[in-house]
């Protein structure tokens, strides 16, 4: 499980992503597999607090690393 902070945004559990940025190099993308607040299971955290995640295939994270968490929606086209 890796400790972080919510710099922006919300983070989900179980979304598409987070994608590991370590000095600019974009590395996999993985699903979170669980996220905590404090010691209990959580659904979202929002910004400004502390959080552990545990990613789903992916174990390498270290001190530093950036994980961005995105989503993606489809979206219909229309005429």
């Amino acid at each position: 499980m890796a400790g972080c902070r919510v710099l922006s945004g919300v983070v989900q559990r179980k979304r598409p992503g987070p994608r590991d940025s370590r000095q600019h190099d974009h590395r996999r993308v993985t699903r979170s597999k669980a996220l905590k607040r404090v010691k209990d299971d959580a659904r979202e955290v929002r910004e400004g607090l502390e959080c552990g995640i545990k990613l789903s295939g992916f174990n390498d994270v270290k001190e530093g690393d950036v994980l961005e968490v995105f989503k993606i929606e489809e979206i219909a086209r229309t005429l």
